[in-house]
């Protein structure tokens, strides 16, 4: 059995509002392979296309999925990760990213936003290497 580290961080949208943003309900998460993971971010505004981004060791961050919140309609990245997908719950003000047998190879940053770039220096909330 091996062990899958998720490292979560979260970016909220750069608006001079604070009638939004967006924040994780974890910063870390450690499973086991073949697991199914649940990310959660909550947020504020309405109105709002919530994004989920993955960024790997010395890569950009990568476009994963999106739903709009008041049609609901879902954009997946081209092509598609079939073991992602993506929930809205509007009454708890929440978005969740879904992975669904999870592998080794999905251990990353993953980043919630409002916004359809993460742009910025961000800084990780909480960053542990593993050996």
């Amino acid at each position: 059995m091996l062990l899958l580290f998720l490292l979560f961080f979260t970016t909220a949208d750069i608006v001079e509002s604070a009638d939004y943003s967006i924040k994780p309900e974890e910063t870390t998460l450690s499973e086991t392979e073949g697991s199914n993971i649940t990310l959660s971010c909550t947020y504020t505004g309405s109105g709002n296309r919530l994004h989920w981004y993955q960024q790997k060791p010395g890569s950009s961050p990568e476009f994963l999925l999106l739903i709009d919140e008041v049609s609901e309609h879902v954009t997946e990245a081209q092509p598609p990760h079939p073991r992602l997908s993506i929930k809205l719950d509007k009454t708890n003000r929440k978005v969740d990213l879904h992975i669904s047998s999870a592998a080794v190879s999905d251990s990353a940053l993953y980043y919630c936003a409002l916004r359809p770039t993460v742009t910025g220096n961000p800084t990780p909330l909480y960053k542990k290497h593993y050996t």
